[in-house]
């Protein structure tokens, strides 16, 4: 079976495990400091602060913003629940826009109609999906018209760029995660960026028990701190993800070559000016349901990421947060992911595309 993700650990993530395991100290420390620094400045961004994942990195960057109960925050449909339940776990309102059926992002268009519906939404969230960056120069003059926060969902971007400038350094804050089928990976785990050095601090206490020193706690806060182990592999793993994108990127344009003359199969696009990282390589297809038995009989790993819009989703049906999005509830019906990690071979990648041709719908 070809999979479809694959992390890239190498000899030298491995020995410096055990160095920080001989070292005894494995919770937070100075590995941590120098992955937080080295993170940032990768990104362009000041101040960085590590986190368990993803998601708690999502759920600190919007209470570091003081979203509470009462207020809307806007974002996708279409993307990971966790886009969405940070907002919950604020006790804020989730508000969605539709999003582009090219680029599979939140469409500007459809953010200013909701900004001009509801007078309540202060905050917007976006996800640069699948590593392909958002619409920035609409959206920063967006946020800049209604004077609300941007915060960046670049947890699938890493190195990702819109007009050379880096993802996660447009918004007031940004939040990244280092699962392993990211981009590049601690094994679990997340990191908050921004340029405000009053809001990166709530972070560090959001994240530490609410601690503003040893035992003097200034507010609520819980314990999503990272680990030097994972520090230290996210070290060793920065080092080479502009290599890893390449070949991501490499792999990408291989498929796109060989599958763009199937006229029943839509590849991804890269519009001009933005840098597309390739998290997922995700096509569109009509029938899917026959396509990925396929790839399954075919030992090819698939993604479908994802087969339902957040808003469509028991629990935001609980809620009475649903609503009919017309573009991402028909590209959720479509949507397949193929492998495009660095792993794959040109073997790989030829056996791939020569299944994809044979396929008789």
């Amino acid at each position: 079976m070809i999979p479809i993700a694959k992390p890239i650990i190498g000899e030298k993530e491995k020995s410096m495990v055990i160095e920080v395991l001989d070292s005894g100290i494995i919770a937070s420390g100075s590995y941590v400091r120098k992955f937080e620094e080295k993170f940032s400045r990768y990104c362009n961004v000041r101040e960085g602060i590590a986190t368990t994942s993803g998601t708690s990195a999502l759920c600190v960057a919007l209470k570091s913003l003081g979203i509470n109960s009462g207020d809307h925050v806007l974002t996708t449909p279409f993307s990971f629940i966790a886009t969405g339940n940070s907002i919950l776990y604020c006790n804020a309102k989730p508000v969605f826009a539709d999003i582009d059926e090219n680029t599979f992002n939140i469409d500007p268009d459809k953010i200013e109609e909701k900004l001009r519906e509801d007078d309540k939404i202060n905050t917007l969230l976006i996800v640069h999906l699948y590593g392909l960056p958002c619409n920035m120069s609409k959206i920063m003059k967006i946020v800049k018209e209604y004077q609300i926060y941007l915060v960046e969902d670049c947890a699938q971007a890493h190195g990702a760029e819109f007009r050379g400038k880096r993802v996660g350094s447009f918004g007031n804050i940004s939040c990244f995660s280092f699962y392993p089928t990211k981009n590049m990976t601690t094994g679990e785990g997340g990191m908050i960026l921004t340029n405000d050095k009053e809001i990166a601090e709530k972070c560090r206490l959001y994240i530490n028990h609410g601690m503003s020193e040893r035992y003097k706690h200034e507010t609520v806060g819980f314990n999503y701190r990272m680990t030097n182990i994972q520090a230290v592999i996210g070290l060793c793993q920065l080092e080479k993800l502009d290599k890893l994108n390449s070949k991501r990127i490499e792999n990408a344009s291989f498929l796109s070559e060989n599958l763009s003359e199937l006229e029943w199969l839509l590849i991804p696009i890269v519009p001009r000016g933005y840098k597309h990282v390739f998290n997922q390589y995700t096509i569109k297809v009509s029938d899917r349901n026959s396509f990925v038995r396929y790839l399954s009989k075919n030992e090819i790993g698939y993604g479908i990421y994802y087969p339902k819009t957040i808003c469509n989703q028991p629990l935001y049906r609980k809620l009475n947060l649903y609503e009919r999005f017309s573009v991402a509830e028909r590209i959720a019906k479509m949507v397949v992911s193929l492998p495009v990690h660095p792993s794959l071979s040109t073997n790989d990648l030829d056996y791939i595309c020569g299944k994809i041709k044979e396929f008789e719908r």
